[in-house]
């Protein structure tokens, strides 16, 4: 039985990934990776579908944090899925970081298909 993150990971596969599928795979990867890297130290933005902090370090409180990562959904499911690499994510423009601990080369994939 195929769960909801499966269906939409198919979908987004067959390139017919509506909204709520780019979501749901952004929200379940961000999940995966404050798993992996608990932490405060780097705010991962993938607008519009979330935003978490991740990796220890100095903790942020308010206003722009000293690290960020942001990056739009499609590029976050590759990378998270190991389908693309940081360097080549970098190389598109699309990705921008900035800040101590924002290379998340160390952490991804993370999961591979």
């Amino acid at each position: 039985m195929s769960t909801p993150f499966d269906q939409a990971l198919e979908r987004y596969d067959a390139g017919t990934a509506e909204r709520p599928d780019l979501k749901l795979l952004t929200k379940e990867l961000l999940k995966l990776l404050v798993a992996k890297a608990p932490g405060h130290a780097v705010e991962v933005r993938v607008p519009p579908y979330g935003a978490v902090q991740c990796i220890e370090g100095p903790r942020h409180t308010r206003g722009t944090p000293g690290a960020v990562v942001e990056l739009p959904p499609e590029l976050w499911i590759e990378l998270a899925l190991g389908r693309t690499t940081w360097p080549e994510a970098r190389s598109t423009g699309k990705l921008r970081a900035s800040g101590e601990r924002t290379d998340l080369s160390e952490l991804l994939p993370l999961v591979t298909t």
